[in-house]
């Protein structure tokens, strides 16, 4: 299904997010211009939380908000995003302070991973077909 204009901005910023979990994984392959050290991909993921997750999120949980009460099944999948999302952010806090950085990187790559396919492939789609009046009704600032 081709995807609405008002949920593009944030796909685009899932492609750029999925690169990053690449990046993190402890079996990253090598990108030019991003070297393998831990301390590294520990500056890049907090550079991109600051300037990507944080205005990514804000504009999901504006998302989640306005297209909440209209559809249970909807609704379910909104409660567990939300969750999702706490999870991740106490998952990136805790980096710094984990023992073992590379598994926590790993795991945190993982986990996002798995949470921004279940946006596309589940709730976006959800959204498109159950909710396009709601889509109209979005604008980004």
């Amino acid at each position: 299904m081709q995807r609405h204009p008002v949920l593009i901005p944030l796909s685009q910023e899932h492609q750029r997010l999925l690169f990053v979990c690449r990046y993190l994984k402890n079996d990253a392959a090598a990108f030019e211009g991003f070297p393998l050290e831990t301390n590294a991909k520990l500056a890049y993921i907090v550079k991109v939380f600051q300037e990507v997750m944080v205005p990514h999120i804000q504009k999901e949980e504006y998302l989640f908000e306005i297209c909440t009460g209209h559809h249970p099944e909807i609704d379910q999948l909104i409660q567990e995003l939300i969750l999702e999302h706490q999870q991740i952010s106490r998952m990136y806090s805790a980096l710094a302070e984990n023992t073992d950085m590379i598994a926590a990187m790993d795991i945190l790559a993982r986990s996002l991973e798995e949470h921004i396919r279940k946006e596309e492939r589940v709730l976006f789609e959800k959204i498109q077909t159950e909710l396009p009046e709601i889509l109209e009704r979005i604008k980004w600032a």
